[in-house]
């Protein structure tokens, strides 16, 4: 039973450490109000992974008939 409750109160405990952790990460302005979070540098930063056009398979950069992996939306 005490072992029980021990796991109960861990998880309680570590569930509210995350949505601490996600309410950091939101962008306020300088109001307070939420505002969305600017791109980061890493982000915005060209592919550096290339595939082939005609099989769409991974190739070497540069290579003739290649083309960037395109990012993913989010």
């Amino acid at each position: 039973m005490r072992r029980s409750i021990a796991l109960f109160a861990t998880f309680a405990f570590m569930v509210s450490l995350a949505s601490a952790a996600d309410a950091a990460t939101q962008c306020r302005d300088a109001k307070g109000k939420f505002i969305k979070c600017p791109a980061s540098a890493a982000s915005t930063a060209p592919s550096t992974k290339c595939r082939d056009i005609k099989t769409k398979k991974f190739a070497k950069c540069g290579a003739p008939g290649t083309e960037a992996v395109p990012a993913k939306p989010k």
